[in-house]
């Protein structure tokens, strides 16, 4: 759908700036329940796992996680951010909600054929993945072009759709050739290319260059507007196009790529550094402890874990360690990290998004209540202690291959999922309720 534009002007009109209505729900409920399955699974077969990191079902179950539940979640949380933070019109058509359902269809589809180990029959339902994905990427690119916001964080927001669109076609060559042996890859150092540009390429770029527009909105503090910004993409582009072809090739630049990675994380936190450092007052009805933030701290807190193992897995070390360590890799990377920092930004999110359709509903004039209200603390509090203690339990019963402890960390973290859920509904509701209210 074309953005509104003021007659005398090319900038979108406050309306056209509006966050998406249903849209955005929809993809998280969806998220919900591919991380819900992804739980539910290792809680009812903790065997699954086993001792080799990405076997057919282990994949499935990854897929649920980084597809359904972190690019789920992108993808409705930009029809959010774009507006509100990069001054991008995403109001949503019926062209946006078919894509969600080809977006949904292939996830289903491609987790599917994983389980079933049917490598061969992966091209379709990647290829809609892909044409969902393609569909948001241009109208983020053609929004970009216009958007107020600075060039540097245009880059990571364009780089990082480019990495993912470049990542799906990488996997599914990958999965094919597993299927039709194509290519001399070896196939976990292949799996390992195309999760990386997925994972660092698509979803860290993203969350690093929303990063720098969200977080001083959630402080509060100054926008940042330095061209040094730029400085994390350029580090996070280079780290990953080395490391994905490393790998491929069995290069010793791998190391090369992880410490660029590594670069650029640290870049990141030296510009949130600078952030903290010019705090405003914040808003009065903020709550403290303001636990959604606190869960992005704790997700934060997992690259310090996850970074040092990771390039450990780049040096020789004896075969027995390398097992284990790629799970406490893994786990700490993709769940303790990007799965966690989505939930913790979700629990910003989602009461800013209710407050904006309570503001259009009430004729663009602001509600009575602020954002900072319509979320339960008491949910808040939990959904973030789940993760904390979920993670480790989770990646030492990996480490370990003990059963019972994987099904105990996955049954904790499906307790935070159930609760993250009931939060979203909590927000809704209460929005929902005000709206009925002032009318």
């Amino acid at each position: 759908m074309t953005a509104v534009t003021d007659s005398s002007s090319t900038a979108p009109t406050r309306s056209a700036l509006l966050p998406a209505a249903g849209l955005p729900l929809v993809y998280f409920a969806f998220a919900h329940a591919c991380l819900g399955l992804a739980c539910a699974a290792l809680v009812l077969r903790p065997d699954i796992p086993g001792a080799f990191v990405l076997h057919p079902r282990m994949a499935a179950i990854v897929h649920l996680v980084t597809l359904g539940w972190i690019s789920g979640s992108i993808l409705g949380a930009f029809y959010i951010v774009g507006p509100l933070a990069l001054r991008l019109p995403m109001r949503p058509g019926l062209l946006d909600r078919i894509v969600f359902v080809v977006f949904g269809a292939g996830v289903i589809l491609l987790v599917e054929r994983f389980w079933t180990g049917t490598y061969h029959g992966i091209a379709w339902p990647a290829l809609l993945v892909i044409i969902a994905i393609l569909h948001v990427a241009v109208r983020a690119w053609a929004g970009l072009a216009r958007a107020v916001v600075p060039w540097p964080v245009k880059l990571h927001v364009a780089l990082s759709f480019a990495n993912m669109l470049a990542a799906s076609v990488l996997g599914l060559i990958v999965g094919l050739n597993r299927a039709y042996g194509w290519y001399a890859w070896p196939p976990l150092s292949a799996a390992w290319a195309h999760a990386h540009l997925a994972a660092i390429g698509w979803a860290v770029m993203m969350v690093v260059g929303i990063g720098y527009r969200l977080i001083p909105m959630i402080l509060p503090s100054a926008m940042p507007t330095r061209s040094t910004l730029a400085v994390s993409a350029v580090l996070l582009e280079a780290g990953v196009l080395v490391l994905a072809v490393a790998l491929l090739r069995q290069s010793a630049w791998a190391i090369a790529g992880g410490l660029l990675i590594v670069g650029g994380f640290a870049s990141f936190a030296t510009q949130v550094h600078a952030m903290v450092g010019h705090r405003l007052p914040p808003p009065a009805a903020l709550p403290r402890p303001d636990w959604a933030t606190r869960q992005t701290h704790v997700a934060l807190a997992s690259v310090l874990i996850a970074a040092p193992v990771g390039l450990s897995l780049l040096l020789p070390i004896p075969g027995s360690w390398i097992g284990r360590l790629a799970w406490i890799y893994g786990t700490f990377g993709l769940i303790g990290f990007l799965a966690q920092i989505v939930t913790g930004i979700q629990g910003r999110l989602l009461p800013m998004h209710a407050w904006y359709r309570a503001f259009e509903a009430g004729g663009l004039q602001p509600p009575t209540q602020s954002a900072h209200v319509l979320a339960s603390q008491a949910l808040s509090k939990y959904t973030c202690i789940t993760w904390g203690i979920g993670v480790p339990v989770l990646a030492a019963g990996l480490a370990a291959q003990v059963h019972a402890i994987i099904a105990t960390g996955a049954a904790v973290l499906l307790a935070g999922v159930i609760l993250n859920l009931a939060q979203g509904v909590h927000i809704v509701r209460t929005a929902q309720r005000a709206i009925a209210d002032r009318s």
